[in-house]
């Protein structure tokens, strides 16, 4: 296989502090790999090392299996784009996407065939005389991209572009930026501390904290199979107890909580239990049933024996279409996040509502505390 990025244990010191910590990976040519994390765990700092913006302490970078880490910026195939796009406001539109190729002293005539053939991928056609300040986010966003991808890169780096933007155009614009790539058929970096946006773009993703790589996989291992319990936290939302190990079989735990809830649990992959050890457990809102006291029998749920099982109330509703939610005590103060069914009766229900939410212990991940 083919890789246009390779990052080979590549490490960055400020002083005695650690900002990225021997992280490698590769990258498949024509794929959309995202880096995700909090801020301040180095994702930043590591793509700036891959632009040749910072200088690694340690490490090495390679595109297209050449080293590049004694290359400047601009003798490595790589362009970006930054979350505030960096337009030139004085410049039209075909002049700011020229500019690079103005720069690599390329002929007139082939500049603007170029212009003219990369405004006509990106959909934005006859808009070459256009003002930066006339164009809307969205087409402010595919320029930029544009400005980076007439000078045919290697790799494209993407540092968290849509963070300016509000939220419906966000969500326009992650489906825009993945056709996009689909178009143009070249790598994409991008960093982002927003999980919906790795998750829905990319082909893999690479969670970070604290410098390093925690867990790198496709959007639907990282969901359903997280290798770590900041993982489990960090993409999509949990519900989360802190509590104790009771009890132990070959394929099942008994975990006591911090409140005093008992959860039955399965360990996650790799992990080593023993009784009386400290753990956090991770169940997903969309895995817990819901029905009503008067309702309630002891069948199981779907394919699967609904092992948990509480009596909670509900403390309020959060309507939000198809993604509605309710938020539920425990008799002890517990607060546990439940996705609504889209069930009339159950869109009925109020705050202080009494219900019953069940859930199998396949559905529970346990990890070590650490």
């Amino acid at each position: 296989m083919q890789y246009d990025l390779t990052v080979d244990n590549l490490s960055k010191k400020f002083g005695p502090f650690t900002a990225v910590d021997q992280v490698s990976f590769d990258i498949p040519s024509g794929s959309f790999f995202s880096i995700l994390g909090p801020s301040g765990c180095g994702k930043t700092t590591l793509m700036r090392m891959i632009a040749g913006f910072e200088q690694p302490t340690s490490g090495d970078i390679s595109i297209k299996g050449k080293s590049v880490i004694a290359l400047p910026p601009n003798k490595r195939n790589v362009k970006m784009v930054f979350q505030h796009l960096a337009l030139f406001p004085m410049m039209n539109v075909e002049q700011n996407i020229a500019y690079g190729l103005e720069c690599r002293g390329e002929e007139k005539t082939v500049i603007t065939r170029k212009v003219g053939e990369i405004l006509e991928r990106i959909g934005l056609p006859g808009s070459g005389k256009k003002l930066v300040n006339q164009l809307s986010g969205g087409q402010k966003q595919r320029i930029a991209i544009a400005r980076c991808m007439v000078l045919e890169p290697d790799v494209l780096l993407l540092d968290e572009p849509l963070g300016a933007l509000d939220l419906k155009l966000r969500e326009h614009m992650k489906i825009e930026l993945k056709t996009l790539q689909h178009q143009f058929d070249t790598t994409f970096v991008y960093i982002t501390h927003d999980q919906s946006e790795a998750l829905v773009m990319s082909d893999n993703v690479a969670v970070m904290k604290d410098g390093v790589f925690e867990q790198v996989g496709s959007p639907q291992e990282l969901y359903h199979n997280p290798g770590t319990s900041f993982v489990a936290s960090f993409v999509g939302d949990n519900n989360r107890w802190s509590g104790k190990v009771q009890q132990m079989t070959a394929d099942s735990m008994t975990v006591i909580t911090d409140s005093g809830l008992n959860i039955f649990t399965k360990g996650a992959p790799g992990e080593q239990f023993c009784s009386g050890q400290s753990v956090d457990i991770f169940v997903r809102p969309e895995a817990i049933s819901i029905c009503l006291p008067q309702q309630h029998s002891s069948a199981p749920l779907g394919s699967q024996q609904a092992e948990n099982e509480l009596q909670v109330t509900v403390e309020s509703v959060l309507f939000n279409g198809a993604n509605s939610r309710i938020l539920t005590r425990t008799a002890s103060g517990e607060r546990i996040e439940v996705d609504l069914p889209q069930r009339s009766e159950m869109s009925q229900l109020k705050a202080g509502s009494p219900i019953i939410i069940r859930w199998a212990q396949s559905q529970s991940l346990c990890f070590a505390k650490r």
